[in-house]
């Protein structure tokens, strides 16, 4: 029997929330405190990184010693920052709202699954209305956040749902990786920086009319086993860009 779409896995910062920006205030006030001005290389490198992982690419980056304590007082202070910036407006991303709404509507689960830590996380959980997440997995609460598969892992297991039954919706790199590490079929929405394709990946501009076919067509392409999925250009309509994808066998 042909596998069905059973979940949708959502990442928060860049893809529901346009939050990143918000990070990025706090980020580069960071560096300013140790001398430092942040260039966009180092600065795209941490986008979608979990909190230590980020840390230790900023500070050897910008050319800092990362230091154990340094890097716990970086931790606090971009905590404290975040959250000073994230008790204001959260701005929400196109289309963000209405997608989570459908895929609500059509009944099916759906997992918030970001690497921001939990204390954090819960401002984004907010605004975006805990009543479209059946459950959330948090950058703190698995052994290793993305490009990792353990956040994507834990959530499909939460929910009962096999990760492979499931897309996942991204806009970083680094969280895509993670997604397919896990199995998941990804829908990709740059927000800040852009994602090469590649075998599994499809793209939309925004999340702006989505549909539930086209969360089912991702699946589907993505679980083709060796099927060549093209993805339609966004002036037919569904707001995919034109790519050609060779899907590989999955075992």
């Amino acid at each position: 029997m042909t596998a069905r779409l059973a979940g949708v896995l959502w990442d928060m910062d860049g893809t529901l929330l346009d939050s990143e920006k918000l990070w990025d205030i706090a980020v580069r006030e960071l560096a300013r405190a140790h001398g430092r001005e942040m260039t966009d290389a180092v600065r795209h490198a941490l986008i979608g990184a979990s909190g230590p992982n980020a840390l230790r690419i900023m500070f050897t980056g910008l050319g800092i010693e990362p230091q154990p304590e340094s890097l716990r007082v970086a931790g606090e202070f971009l905590e404290q920052r975040v959250t000073e910036l994230m008790t204001g407006p959260i701005p929400w991303r196109p289309g963000a709202a209405e997608a989570l709404a459908m895929v609500r509507a059509a009944g099916l689960p759906s997992a918030l699954v970001t690497n921001t830590k939990r204390s954090l996380a819960d401002f984004g959980l907010d605004t975006l209305g805990r009543h479209f997440f059946d459950v959330s997995v948090c950058g703190d609460e698995v052994a290793h956040g993305k490009p990792e598969p353990d956040s994507y892992l834990r959530a499909a297991e939460l929910l009962g749902l096999q990760a492979e039954h499931c897309v996942a919706v991204e806009d970083s790199l680094t969280g895509v990786r993670a997604a397919q590490a896990a199995g998941c079929a990804v829908l990709v929405v740059p927000c800040e920086i852009a994602v090469p394709e590649a075998p599994g990946r499809m793209f939309r501009d925004s999340l702006t009319g989505l549909t539930l076919g086209d969360l089912e067509h991702i699946f589907r392409g993505s679980a083709g086993g060796g099927r060549v999925v093209e993805a339609i250009g966004s002036g037919a309509g569904n707001g995919f860009h034109s790519a050609r994808v060779a899907v590989p066998q999955r075992e």
